[in-house]
């Protein structure tokens, strides 16, 4: 804060008399400036304290001194200084009533307190405000940078810096979730700022910006000012620092904004390069796992998925109509996983992606909820529950349903809901019979329609376990001709061929149906 009238006036060595404006006295002053001019106004700048012997005023005509305070005011004087004893033996009852009808303070100087004592009064002032700012700033960063580097990270920087600046902070993702908040009551607040903070997120770094907020229970009354500061500086680490104050933010206050998004910024891109890393370990882990080789994903997993490894699994296969669909699912699981304290593996897919996450958890109900809530174009199969030594069929069951999902138009298929139906119950002939009938009805009525031979294709193929060019070589047509009959095949069932359950079931329908091998005798 800069020196006041008031200051002044109680500095010992100066004996400034208030003659005018005692109820403005709390006005600050940003400097000292002398003037002999009858219009100093081109050379002032405003909030300062005018110094002046009257030497060319006209002070006894009450018009002009109107007319000169109207000017100093328009130009942003804050108070007028008038030395007595030297020109003019006092104020003059013109001068007076003019300042008096201008709300303008008036200050009367002794011959003895030369204008430069005056001028050096305010400097030092200024200068000791200026030191007491740059001090408490330097503070704030040196308080604000040992929060960052606690256990605590981002938590506690920002509980120092809402306690800084008298009011709320709360760092938010791209999405305008909110990650971090201090205090607790500010969270729905920041949670109101999703749209600001997005548009934000979209500019090119560095950006900022400032909009308000009303207040709700469970905080303090009143409408917040609010800034926006981006912190980080590629696309995928970028967040937005929100800070809520009741009023612009002073100096000392700026400076521990800025420093606090310095720091957020090497944290996050910190956080980012760990991230990256982890990534990639949980990718090579998945893979292997994936592979069917459990202990070398655990060894090379080591304390930093144990948790996970550990838990009930369930095994997620994600297909997306855009990359950025996939990056809001894998972001939204990402977020709900570290607000749960778990762990994720994912890793490539094709053009998707596999991840492994802990039954139960957080991770799974984004998941889930995310992909019956977008509508943009995500395709999730989620595979039974199962432990480490079952993910590798665990995907197969998550691509399974998925497929599934992406025949019927839905967005997610739980592998549950795919693999039902057995023929072990069906241990009579007739009851064989009457399960060969239904399995295969559809695929026979298609064929009378005369639209290709599928009952006949989907024999040979399984006999021959699968084997594209044996298979079609059997049936005298080429392997694509074979491939689009048994896609139309898995049209019609709504099934996929990859399940083994579905292929014994097929195959011991063929064989109960007396669907004719006479065409292909090595079936």
């Amino acid at each position: 804060m800069r020196p006041t009238l008031a200051a002044l006036t109680q500095h010992s060595a100066l004996r400034l008399r208030v003659r005018a404006g005692e109820d403005r006295l709390d006005t600050e002053v940003r400097w000292a400036h002398t003037s002999e001019m009858t219009d100093p106004t081109p050379f002032l700048d405003g909030g300062e304290l005018l110094l002046t012997i009257g030497l060319k005023l006209p002070v006894d005509e009450l018009d002009a001194m109107r007319a000169y305070v109207a000017r100093l005011t328009a130009a942003g004087v804050v108070g007028l200084g008038f030395g007595v004893g030297v020109n003019h033996p006092e104020v003059t009852p013109e001068l007076l009533q003019a300042v008096r009808e201008a709300g303008l303070p008036l200050l009367e100087v002794p011959q003895r307190t030369p204008f430069i004592a005056i001028s050096k009064a305010v400097s030092a002032a200024i200068a000791a405000e200026q030191y007491r700012t740059v001090t408490a700033g330097f503070a704030a960063q040196r308080e604000l940078t040992r929060a960052a580097v606690s256990p605590e990270g981002p938590q506690a920087l920002l509980t120092r810096l809402a306690a800084q600046v008298d009011g709320w902070a709360a760092l938010c993702d791209r999405s305008g979730a909110v990650t971090a908040v201090a205090p607790g009551w500010a969270a729905r607040r920041a949670g109101r700022l999703a749209e600001e903070v997005r548009r934000l997120g979209d500019r090119p770094a560095p950006a900022s910006t400032v909009c308000a907020v009303p207040a709700e229970d469970g905080g303090p009354p009143g409408a917040d000012r609010v800034e926006l500061q981006m912190v980080g500086t590629g696309q995928r680490d970028r967040a937005v620092l929100a800070i809520g104050t009741a009023a612009p933010l002073g100096t000392t206050g700026r400076y521990a904004v800025q420093a606090a998004v310095a720091l957020l910024t090497l944290v996050t891109e910190r956080s980012l390069a760990y991230q990256l890393a982890e990534s990639r370990l949980g990718g090579a882990v998945l893979r292997m796992l994936l592979s069917g080789e459990p202990d070398h994903a655990r060894a090379v997993a080591g304390q930093l998925y144990g948790g996970l490894l550990d838990a009930p699994l369930r095994v997620v296969a994600v297909e997306g109509a855009e990359p950025a669909a996939l990056t809001a699912l894998g972001q939204a699981i990402e977020g709900a996983a570290a607000r749960a304290g778990e762990s994720v593996l994912a890793a490539p897919d094709g053009e998707g992606l596999v991840l492994l996450l802990a039954d139960g958890g957080g991770a799974v109900a984004a998941c889930l909820d995310h992909a019956s809530k977008s509508g943009d174009g995500v395709v999730v199969g989620l595979s039974a529950p199962t432990g480490l030594a079952g993910v590798d069929a665990g995907y197969q069951q998550a691509r399974e349903a998925l497929l599934v999902a992406r025949r019927r138009g839905d967005t997610l298929v739980e592998h549950d809901n795919v693999a039902v139906g057995s023929v072990l119950p069906l241990l009579g002939d007739e009851a064989v019979r009457a399960f060969a009938d239904g399995m295969l009805r559809s695929l026979r009525e298609h064929d009378k329609s005369g639209r290709g031979d599928l009952l006949a294709s989907l024999r040979a193929w399984l006999s021959r376990h699968g084997q594209w060019d044996a298979a079609a070589a059997d049936l005298g047509v080429h392997r694509h001709t074979l491939r689009y009959r048994m896609r139309r095949v898995e049209e019609i069932l709504d099934r996929s061929l990859d399940d083994p359950d579905l292929r014994m079931e097929l195959w011991l329908a063929l064989k109960a149906s007396g669907v004719a091998a006479r065409r292909y005798p090595r079936a």
